[in-house]
């Protein structure tokens, strides 16, 4: 993506001190955490620590506090702030990440304070999304999410886009930096959407072709770092990549899997799809950027919501999922969970099902597929109950949650 560069603003017109250039990556850097008296926080930091190693980052050090409320101004508040100064003067850090959602004020009055490049935890994510994307789709969906987030940022972010500038091609002799930049994003961003509601529309087509046929269509949803794509590669012998870390698959990728037979049924085929993971407030951006990825979500027969059994976080982990299909439309999705790791955990394999027989989950373990064979039979059984007189699909009445 060729993003809208940041001139110098250190010339005495712009009134004040320079604010630091944005460098397309800061490798050395500082973790921020205030503590707000939320019952995860713990749990939030250790995540940010595993997006920082993620995005290939070297941690110097951790600042934390506590607060009853952000500062209005500089979000940690006066001494905290000079306390982070202090480490980053101490460490030579390029970078301080908060693992909270700054605002551009905030950002811009830390920079000056810190003297350092200051992101939040939003802008980690987004550049993990955009090292991660492979396929050209992927590649455009987190190029939108940059420019959406980008264009809040030009808002009372930049004291360099307050002059006037006038050129050939803009729009008038009088125009503002500002307003030129932020012209500039909004054609970038019509371009992209257009392009993705093309290959939406075409992904469409196709799971209307497989629908025809009869085909039981799954989708793999979970937590980051859930085990998604190392059970998408047992069922599917894929070779998806998959790696302990957070968002190792940003790319929708989708295969057929085959069922075993259950009483006279001969058995059959599902198309079952591995999508982007989750994570406590991922960024508004995304999750519109990749509606249209995960339209196959809210259009499936079935959900198989992977959960890490082993996290001690896993009930707001849970959570934070069920937050996102709210979003897409994916809440009334049938949902099958699957606790998975249980290699971590010691338990054995087995199915969950409610008082009335209804499957509701498995147990499993997608690194050593311990339990696999009871998640095939599981789909099975689903697929058999849930097929009418004409052999056709009819998912209205399932019920597994």
């Amino acid at each position: 993506m060729s993003a809208i560069q940041a001139p110098d603003a250190s010339s005495p017109a712009h009134g004040g001190t320079r604010l630091l250039d944005r460098h397309e990556r800061g490798e050395r850097v500082i973790l921020a955490a205030l503590d707000f008296g939320t019952p995860d926080f713990a749990e939030s930091v250790a995540e940010l620590r595993l997006l920082s190693k993620g995005a290939g980052l070297d941690i110097l050090g951790e600042v934390q506090g506590k607060r009853s409320r952000p500062d209005a101004a500089l979000f940690a508040g006066s001494g905290k702030a000079d306390e982070i100064a202090a480490l980053v003067a101490a460490t030579e850090a390029e970078v301080v990440i908060f693992n909270h959602e700054l605002s551009p004020a905030q950002e811009r009055n830390l920079e000056r304070r810190l003297q350092c490049r200051v992101i939040d935890r939003t802008s980690l994510i987004l550049d993990i999304f955009a090292r991660r994307a492979q396929s050209a789709e992927g590649k455009l969906q987190v190029e939108l999410a940059q420019l959406q987030h980008l264009s809040t940022r030009l808002v009372r972010g930049w004291t360099h886009l307050e002059r006037q500038r006038g050129g050939v091609g803009m729009r008038g002799p009088g125009e503002k930096q500002l307003e030129t930049d932020r012209r500039l994003i909004g054609v970038r961003v019509k371009a992209l959407r257009e392009r993705l509601a093309r290959l939406g529309k075409q992904r469409r087509t196709q799971r209307r072709s497989r629908g025809r046929q009869n085909v039981l269509s799954v989708a793999l949803v979970g937590y980051t770092n859930a085990g998604k794509s190392t059970l998408f590669n047992a069922l599917t012998r894929a070779g998806a990549y998959a790696a302990d870390q957070l968002f190792a698959t940003l790319d929708t990728t989708t295969r057929k899997i085959f069922l075993p037979r259950r009483g006279e049924w001969m058995g059959g085929e599902a198309v079952l799809s591995d999508t982007v993971g989750f994570i406590t407030n991922l960024p508004h951006d995304l999750v519109a950027a990749f509606r249209a990825t995960l339209e196959a979500t809210a259009e499936a027969d079935l959900v198989l919501h992977v959960i890490d059994s082993s996290s001690p976080g896993r009930e707001r982990q849970i959570g934070a999922v069920e937050k996102v299909l709210t979003e897409i439309g994916a809440d009334a999705v049938p949902q099958l969970r699957i606790y998975n790791k249980l290699d971590l955990t010691g338990v054995a394999p087995g199915l969950g099902r409610d008082e009335y027989g209804r499957l509701q989950s498995v147990y499993l373990s997608a690194q050593t597929g311990a339990g696999l064979e009871l998640l095939r039979e599981a789909l099975s059984e689903i697929l058999v109950a849930n097929r009418d007189g004409n052999n056709e699909i009819s998912f209205h009445s399932l019920c597994v949650t």
